[in-house]
């Protein structure tokens, strides 16, 4: 295909259809961060550069061009987390995130059973709560034990207990900060520190709680339990979504569904529509 004096090849239009796919998934990545406005402030700088290159102004050009030399390492810097977000949602997409099917098929009795039974101190316990306005933040693990961000609280490895949950969340106890990862009807570890999410469309009368929920859903397929300390409302995040305002029903029905389906979002979004219908 010859457009002027241009001639393009199907390659070319792929390679072009390619980069623009990318350009728009990066984009998605990074819109409600506040990577955005750092990416317009390098590209500003990245213009300026070529003007003042174009006009010959060698003292400024020299050192915009020593700053433009380690641009991927600078760019590596500034955007490590957004970087981090791409790796985990190819990850998320490639065919080696088929392989769970294997584990799913001979795992999936034991995690109906967790899901239906183990997990029956957690809802009570989050119920309690709930009633006292006592805030809680509790992460339910699947697949792994998370031992990078247990490592960052106090190792428990001890059986689920609601009253052991109630412990650890009550007010006057040291180990009522940070979050609680629960995996394979064990609680790993308390006061753990999550990723604070950094998104700018997270609303604002929600306090570091919830965005630790948030950033944690967005970093792990982990489904995040959370009571408000103000209001004592129960709310949920997975994969990035926040559902708030849950009664038990569909806390308790989002978490069944999240033990026996490896795509539980739509159906815990479902559950919330049904239920303020």
């Amino acid at each position: 295909m010859t457009i002027g004096f241009l001639e393009i090849s199907f390659v070319d239009l792929l390679d072009i259809l390619l980069v623009s796919f990318m350009m728009f998934e990066v984009y998605k990545l990074m819109k409600g961060s506040i990577a955005v406005k750092v990416f317009v402030g390098f590209l500003f700088l990245y213009l300026i550069y070529l003007l003042v290159k174009a006009m010959n102004m060698d003292l400024i050009s020299t050192i915009l061009g020593q700053f433009m030399g380690v641009g991927v390492l600078a760019a590596v810097i500034l955007f490590q987390q957004e970087i981090r977000k791409f790796l985990l949602l190819l990850g998320k997409t490639t065919v080696i995130n088929d392989m769970n099917l294997f584990r799913q098929v001979f795992s999936s009795w034991t995690q109906k059973e967790i899901g239906k039974t183990d997990m029956i101190p957690v809802i009570e316990a989050i119920k309690l709560l709930a009633a006292s306005n006592t805030g809680a933040l509790m992460v339910i693990s699947r697949n792994s034990a998370l031992r990078f961000y247990a490592d960052s609280g106090d190792l428990m490895n001890s059986l689920i207990s609601k009253r052991l949950i109630m412990a650890i969340f009550n007010k006057l106890s040291p180990m009522h900060d940070g979050a609680v990862i629960i995996y394979s009807d064990k609680i790993i570890a308390a006061r753990c520190i999550l990723p604070v999410s950094e998104r700018d469309d997270v609303p604002a009368n929600f306090g570091l709680r919830h965005r630790a929920a948030v950033g944690m859903s967005e970093a792990t397929e982990s489904l995040i339990l959370i009571v408000s300390e103000e209001t004592g409302q129960i709310s949920i995040a997975q994969n990035g979504i926040l559902f708030e305002n849950l009664s038990i029903k569909a806390l308790r029905q989002s978490v069944k569904e999240y033990f026996s389906d490896t795509d539980s979002t739509l159906k815990a979004e479902n559950a919330v529509v049904e239920e303020e219908a």
